[in-house]
């Protein structure tokens, strides 16, 4: 879980559900690389992913997609629920007590953010151009990551980030993730590219063209042009009925 600004939650998380939280794996892709989105809490060197809590009267996936929506400034986020962290092991208050004392505020022990809680994951696929991190009041900054070169995370959220990274690779086809981490047109290229991020390894070009285009998702657009026509690649994009 992330905590909030202590003046939004009081002593006893009055108005929200109790022990059960919301932390959001936020993908972006640029520069052929797979991103994260990840905040900084204020005067400490803890980094978190994108949380919060269910309000008493709110759906779950409507907290999810408001707090997506906070950290990147973008209404149409496509959200998938992957997975429930609920082991006792991840339950460690120490940082979440630092950090409320680091900003001023003393809680006793039995503040309801010092408590156990069970986290629901969610993947968020967004467009990194269109994407503008702003972080809560409680943290310094809300950047992206490169996946190979984040910091070190609270609690277990670098295990969060690579069981999104599963549920990514298995839901590659059937959920057309490329179709919200692309721009609209894209080459074959940076397709294979984004596969390769997401599961880790080479794709031989040939065998992937076929697979990708056996699947009847994309249409063929146009030339790429690159200063020589007769090597520029084709450009593509998903058939939105197929969605």
């Amino acid at each position: 879980m992330s905590i909030k600004p202590a003046d939004e939650i009081n002593e006893n998380g009055t108005g929200f559900i109790k022990n059960v939280a919301i932390d959001t794996v936020i993908f972006g892709f640029h520069d052929n690389m797979l991103k994260v989105l990840l905040s900084a809490y204020k005067n400490t060197s803890y980094f978190a992913l994108p949380g919060g809590f269910i309000r008493e009267k709110e759906n779950l996936n409507d907290a999810a997609r408001r707090v997506a929506s906070e950290r990147t400034g973008l209404d149409d986020i496509f959200l998938e629920q992957f997975y429930v962290f609920g082991d006792y092991a991840r339950y460690d208050p120490e940082p979440f007590k630092i950090i409320m004392e680091v900003n001023g505020n003393h809680p006793s022990e039995s503040h309801w953010l010092l408590q156990r809680f069970i986290s629901i994951g969610y993947y968020a696929l967004v467009d990194f151009t269109k994407a503008t991190p702003t972080p809560a009041a409680i943290f310094d900054s809300c950047n992206w990551y490169d996946l190979n070169s984040m910091p070190p995370l609270i609690q277990d959220h670098t295990q969060i980030v690579q069981k999104a990274l599963e549920a990514l690779g298995a839901n590659l086809d059937n959920k057309l993730i490329g179709f919200n981490l692309l721009p609209e047109d894209f080459t074959m290229g940076e397709l294979q590219r984004l596969y390769e991020t997401i599961l880790g390894k080479k794709l031989l070009r040939p065998a992937f063209q076929r697979k990708i285009l056996g699947l009847g998702i994309l249409e063929r657009v146009a030339k790429k042009w690159t200063g020589g026509a007769h090597k520029a690649p084709y450009l593509y994009r998903f058939i939105s009925k197929k969605m």
